[in-house]
């Protein structure tokens, strides 16, 4: 049964227009499994790493090791492209390279490469961004397979199933590690949903309280407005430059603020960026929403 499930899987899941071959007199080309086509997938080793340091983009690199699943149609090679976030639309993929298969293959994007492909200016590549790299394998016979001709086993096929460890495609976000200190005076870029400062205005951002942390407690509340009960912090992955922000009760405007789950954002040291989005209850008002805050170091 397994047998029978994988040969109509293959044709099913990697169809391309000579996939499944009907012979002269069978009417019902699904009543014998010698009829289906065979495919071919990468199959995931491991991932090499998928942030690229904004700081050293030329030379940071994202990547995979792959393998080809046994017994399938032979892979000569394997045309990598690229696209903004995501998309199995073709028509916005733009190659990469091509890199032969071996037995392991790894396959590597830097960020010369990305912008290569792209056609821009490595420059204008910025912290925060998001790219997908798509494998498209090309067979020894000449057929293509990737993302657009892959579809579903009873629900989960070769691009979901986690059972196949299928490697369809890798991912590229563009971070900034996170290099203290960043405390001093930040220009107030966006404040339009909580309204404490006024975009263009100045403020004061500290360092810690602990490592690895941002203290907004001059920013939120305004002095004008309200008085910190606690000071609201950022924490920062030094890694990435990630944000989360614990629960915290931190301001009195006449009414008490606290944080909620779910606030996130990065800081870009690289760039001297912050940019949040905080959860915020107000007692007596309910819950905010996710509050989003700009800042750019002066």
């Amino acid at each position: 049964m397994k047998k029978i499930i994988f040969s109509i899987t293959l044709c099913s899941l990697l169809f391309v227009v000579n996939s499944c071959k009907k012979s002269d007199g069978v009417l019902n080309p699904l009543s014998s499994v010698s009829n289906f086509g065979i495919g071919a997938y990468l199959v995931l080793d491991s991932t090499i790493n998928s942030n690229m340091n904004a700081a050293a983009l030329a030379t940071s690199s994202v990547g995979v090791i792959v393998h080809q699943y046994p017994g399938s149609d032979p892979i000569d090679h394997i045309d990598v492209y690229v696209t903004p976030n995501s998309s199995y639309d073709t028509t916005k993929w733009k190659k990469v390279k091509s890199v032969s298969l071996a037995t392991s293959t790894t396959i590597t994007v830097n960020g010369t490469e990305l912008a290569a492909a792209l056609g821009v200016a490595i420059g204008t590549i910025k912290p925060g961004s998001v790219y997908t790299f798509y494998n498209r394998s090309i067979t020894k016979s000449g057929k293509q397979y990737d993302v657009n001709n892959t579809g579903s086993n009873s629900g989960s096929g070769l691009l979901g199933g986690t059972n196949y460890h299928a490697s369809f495609s890798f991912t590229a976000n563009i971070v900034c590690p996170f290099v203290a200190p960043m405390g001093g005076k930040y220009t107030v870029v966006y404040d339009d949903d909580w309204q404490d400062n006024a975009d263009g205005s100045t403020v004061n951002v500290t360092d810690g309280p602990g490592t690895n942390q941002l203290n907004l407690s001059q920013v939120w509340p305004n002095p004008l407005y309200g008085t910190v009960v606690n000071p609201l912090y950022l924490v920062v992955d030094p890694a990435t430059g990630s944000v989360t922000v614990p629960i915290i009760t931190w301001g009195n405007y006449g009414y008490i603020t606290s944080t909620l789950s779910g606030s996130y954002g990065n800081v870009f040291s690289c760039t001297g960026l912050i940019s949040v989005h905080i959860h915020v209850y107000a007692a007596g008002y309910g819950d905010q929403g996710l509050l989003k805050l700009v800042l750019q170091k002066q």
